[in-house]
């Protein structure tokens, strides 16, 4: 019986993960737009999803300058999404279908979106970037800390910003 729930358990470590970068004070967007823009966390991303599902809000969508390339582009909406891959219109729906495949799906935004699969969320790759945005909208959700095993991938620093690549894993 144990081995069968390690088995389940392995089946789901890798089910959903989540990605974003975040200030001080988990800012993540004003107005529609990311905060900050930093060459390497950009790199970062790309390399990190490449050739995976990713999953966004409709906002966050519409906030790219395309299709994200080499990747499934799958969006949260009550509507069809014109250029997506795939929209999703039952979240809860998509959870359920998703929860024992061994794929990585990343979660790439907005707020509402990170909150939404927070919960289901093995990983968290965060980019935390030493600095406060005061007139930041859109924040990232809070989440226990003691919960995850956080293991420190680079430290760097661009124009300014002091900047870590962390990623936390579900214990």
């Amino acid at each position: 019986m144990k081995t069968s729930a390690l088995s389940k358990c392995q089946l789901r470590s890798k089910m959903f993960s989540i990605i974003a970068a975040i200030g001080k004070n988990k800012e993540l967007g004003h107005q529609g737009d990311l905060i900050f823009h930093i060459k390497e966390d950009m790199k970062y991303f790309r390399d990190t999803t490449n050739g995976h599902k990713v999953v966004m809000g409709r906002k966050t969508w519409e906030s790219l300058p395309g299709k994200l390339p080499n990747r499934k582009n799958i969006v949260v909406s009550c509507h069809p999404v014109e250029g997506a891959d795939f929209t999703i219109t039952d979240l809860e729906e998509f959870i359920k279908q998703n929860q024992n495949t061994d794929e990585e799906i990343f979660i790439i935004g907005g707020g509402m979106i990170y909150t939404s699969f927070l919960d289901h969320a093995k990983n968290l790759y965060l980019t935390e970037i030493d600095t406060a945005f005061r007139d930041a909208d859109t924040f990232f959700p809070n989440f226990d800390q003691t919960k995850y095993t956080k293991t420190i991938i680079k430290k760097g620093s661009e124009n300014d910003l002091n900047y870590t690549f962390a990623k936390y894993t579900k214990k």
